[in-house]
């Protein structure tokens, strides 16, 4: 693969608990139980250095179906060279279990986590089996401090506001050889965030970012309170980038659908709001190139 091949590829696109999620029966989750090519793993992209190099962001529960699509597209792929982690909820890191001596017993994998994702994984079983058992090593990572992946891709941690009960939470900033990429999965608001998404996603030629709910209503429709779980809703992270995507032509990444989200129905009237307004929905298997 030569430099200017170098891609993204989404692995997953649903919220944490994916798309059917358990003991849900809601109109997306029977659809996504009758036909199987309507589920959603866990948000997780691939940064494909070349045809045998790869680096996985987030291990999701949904950890063994990724790994499978990504050496099916890339037969010369084998495991990944490392993974990055966003930050300790339940969709992003369970997928390590996978990699003890009970699965695949890797060896000296490099995991890539903030200061307190590394202390977690380092003490609290069952991840500090792991590190004990050098399945892998932990290299801490730092806010706006940029890691070289190879001689032509980076990606940068930019920390991102989002409840942050056991670690600090990450977006990344990743440059390829010619473009570059914002992947922000989860955020609480785009208020808290002390950086203005509307001129970082000026500089980018790709955003992707948290769009877990179409709207708050929707929430309120599930049962649940969102001051609890909060996420910026599409409709407003539309409203704000909007002007960017008519003038300057970044795309811009929908990403972390829950599963009761509208948008996720191609025949919606969400969907094609989003579609009609010059947006895109990340799709598993889509690639970008950098």
């Amino acid at each position: 693969m030569q430099a200017n091949n170098i891609k993204l590829r989404f692995l997953g696109s649903a919220q944490d608990a994916g798309v059917p999620q358990a003991n849900c029966y809601c109109a997306n989750c029977r659809r996504a139980h009758a036909d199987h090519t309507f589920r959603h793993y866990a948000a997780s992209l691939a940064i494909i250095t070349d045809d045998s190099t790869w680096h996985m962001i987030d291990a999701t529960p949904d950890f063994r179906e990724q790994l499978y699509s990504m050496q099916n597209a890339y037969p010369k792929a084998g495991i990944m060279n490392s993974i990055i982690l966003t930050h300790a909820h339940a969709g992003h890191y369970p997928g390590l279990l996978f990699l003890g001596k009970e699965g695949m017993s890797t060896s000296e994998l490099p995991v890539y986590a903030s200061e307190r994702m590394s202390q977690l994984l380092a003490k609290d079983a069952p991840w500090s089996q792991l590190v004990g058992l050098k399945n892998i090593v932990t290299k801490t990572i730092y806010a706006d401090k940029a890691q070289e992946l190879g001689d032509h891709v980076r990606f940068t941690p930019v920390e991102v506001p989002h409840r942050n009960e056991y670690s600090e939470t990450f977006g990344f900033l990743i440059e390829g050889p010619s473009k570059k990429a914002l992947y922000i999965p989860d955020i609480d608001s785009w208020e808290e965030w002390n950086h203005d998404i509307e001129e970082i996603a000026k500089t980018v030629d790709f955003v992707i970012v948290d769009a877990t709910f179409y709207s708050k209503q929707e929430v309120a429709g599930v049962g649940r309170d969102i001051s609890q779980i909060p996420h910026p809703p599409i409709i407003e992270t539309m409203d704000r980038l909007q002007n960017v995507v008519d003038t300057v032509g970044t795309k811009v990444y929908l990403t972390h659908l829950n599963h009761s989200n509208p948008v996720l129905d191609p025949d919606s009237e969400e969907y094609q709001s989003v579609r009609t307004r010059g947006f895109f929905l990340a799709e598993e298997g889509l690639e970008l190139e950098l």
